[in-house]
């Protein structure tokens, strides 16, 4: 209740001081497209775009609280569907790789941090090298990557879509991640690894199946070496 006040307290003052600034300077207000730009009548103050996408957000936010809006769903991104060519092996030793150069911790690697990461490996970039690395895979443009776009490098390296002296084919050679025994450079065309990937969804189901009965060895163990414990401390009670 406490925000969908706020929110309706807000949008009433804005609307209010809108609406005061245009009785008071008609002229201002007509000629507002002309002072900005001249030669370009199209374009619209800064401050009356900030208010109105401050106005929209308000509205978004309030009828969210109301809920006659929905909210917007994040996509869920799931390397081991995505990228079906590796193992889920391959993949976590790519996010342990990851993680370990994201020294920020924000789930992204940066251009410093990819340059550290070069240097780590012995292959040195430009800064226009380090640049144009990032440029190549990042899909969403911000400039860094996140662990999808990381993970691109490799199915590009794997895919023989990089170029041989690249700085992204460095990366992915000297990473010691092996993706060429069960990914799909072996492939002599790109359709071909398609059909290979298809056919890894038995070796997910194995590795899964693999993993869960190492973990309940492993507390079978415990409960015996506990059991043991408990035995050997009654004799001496």
């Amino acid at each position: 209740m406490a925000s969908e006040e706020l929110a309706k307290k807000l949008q009433r003052r804005l609307m209010l001081e809108m609406s005061t600034e245009d009785a008071a300077d008609p002229i201002a207000a007509n000629n507002n497209y002309l002072a900005v730009g001249a030669g370009d009548p199209e374009e619209k103050p800064a401050t009356s775009n900030a208010d109105t996408e401050l106005s929209a957000k308000l509205t978004r936010r309030l009828g969210i609280n109301e809920g006659t809006t929905a909210p917007k769903q994040a996509k869920v991104f799931n390397p081991y569907t995505e990228f079906k060519e590796f193992t889920r092996k391959q993949i976590k030793d790519m996010e342990k790789m990851f993680k370990l150069y994201d020294s920020g911790k924000d789930g992204f690697i940066d251009l410093m941090e990819l340059k550290l990461m070069m240097e780590k490996l012995g292959a040195p970039q430009t800064h226009i090298g380090l640049k144009n690395m990032i440029k190549e895979v990042d899909e969403d443009f911000d400039g860094k990557l996140n662990f999808r776009e990381f993970l691109l490098i490799f199915h590009k390296a794997a895919a023989g879509e990089l170029e041989e002296d690249s700085g992204l084919m460095a990366l992915a050679r000297l990473s010691e991640i092996d993706v060429s025994s069960e990914g799909v450079r072996g492939a002599k065309h790109f359709f071909e690894a398609k059909v290979q990937a298809l056919t890894t969804g038995s070796k997910f189901e194995a590795e899964i199946i693999a993993e869960k009965e190492q973990r309940k060895r492993m507390e079978e163990d415990r409960k015996q070496r506990r059991a043991a414990f408990k035995e050997l401390k009654a004799a001496f009670m």
